[in-house]
């Protein structure tokens, strides 16, 4: 197990106030991360710590990464659309994700049934890399700024979190983004509003 992990375990991925504190997600589910992530480590991949979470890789390509949330941890896939899923297991993330798909979990229990299932779906993943397979995405009715474009593909963990949002809120975002015509100020925009999308907030929610 990477370190790096242990950290994350006990401090959270840090992209919220709650990071560090009592209150972090990371402590509504310590039995869960960990046996996810040794499930997701006897199918040989790769243990790194990105954007704050855990994240699990092949040859260098990200596979999927393991994450605590308010209600349930979540196993999720960065090409999950790819996945046979032939047990109807995956999820997607919001209405408008094309690309990711998860699994949410809230006891161990529920973690230990479903390990020959968990794994057969990593062995895909892995197997979907090996085919340098890519998912092919549809036009948004809204056209992303550049800036937005970005980050979502630098972050996969705020990539997740903005397509988890429902497409009105996901479009609040972007109209706020993109109406600056300095770039500074769209990325200012974007950075600011981070927070709020990790927590699943709208533009204009408190």
């Amino acid at each position: 197990m990477n370190p790096q992990i242990d950290h994350y375990l006990s401090e959270g991925c840090g992209r919220c106030p709650l990071g560090g504190t009592p209150a972090c997600k990371v402590h509504n589910w310590p039995q869960e991360l960990k046996k996810l992530g040794t499930i997701v480590l006897d199918c040989g991949l790769t243990e790194e710590l990105k954007w704050g979470v855990p994240c699990y890789t092949f040859h260098n390509n990200n596979v999927l990464i393991v994450s605590a949330l308010k209600d349930y941890v979540a196993l999720s896939f960065f090409k999950g659309a790819l996945l046979s899923d032939t047990n109807g297991t995956l999820q997607k993330p919001g209405e408008n994700s094309q690309a990711a798909r998860l699994i949410k979990f809230t006891s161990p229990s529920a973690i230990t049934a479903m390990e020959d299932i968990l794994k057969a779906y990593i062995f895909e993943a892995i197997e979907v890399e090996k085919a340098g397979l890519e998912v092919v995405f549809k036009k948004n009715p809204e056209p992303f700024p550049k800036e937005l474009e970005n980050k979502l593909t630098e972050y996969p963990a705020f990539k997740a979190a903005f397509e988890a949002l429902t497409p009105g809120r996901q479009r609040g975002y972007v109209l706020h983004f993109s109406q600056p015509k300095q770039a500074a100020t769209r990325e200012s925009r974007i950075g600011k509003c981070i927070p709020k999308i990790m927590e699943g907030k709208g533009f204009n929610d408190r």
